[in-house]
């Protein structure tokens, strides 16, 4: 039904910036919450951002450093990601969950690396 495609990723040393990108297709319900997480070897998948309308949140651990942004009419959300930090590094995952609803799509992951 809704299909996620993550792009932005790739390798980059602490302090610099990458800007995920996140396309969605298929059928979208309008009214949805857009949100990015994260999951690093051995470790649990992890809510970096969400986005609902004009409401944002922000886990603590990327707050000052992470922007969340959506383009409804194109269906496509970003995370701007300034300032990274080694501890970023993390397979990046979009989620689409449409308002109300239980669950979500998720996209099929996008390797981020911050190393010197």
């Amino acid at each position: 039904q809704v299909q996620l495609v993550e792009s932005g990723g790739g390798l980059v040393q602490p302090g610099g910036s990458l800007r995920l990108s996140c396309a969605a297709s298929g059928t979208i319900i309008s009214i949805n919450i857009m949100g990015w997480y994260r999951q690093a070897p051995g470790k649990q998948r992890e809510l970096v951002a969400t986005i609902t309308g004009g409401s944002t949140y922000y886990a603590d651990s990327v707050k000052g450093r992470f922007t969340i942004s959506r383009d409804g009419a194109k269906n496509m959300v970003y995370l701007q990601m300034n300032s990274l930090k080694p501890e970023d590094t993390a397979v990046y995952y979009c989620n689409l969950r449409p308002y109300g609803a239980a669950l979500g799509a998720w996209g099929q992951g996008i390797q981020v690396t911050v190393s010197s």
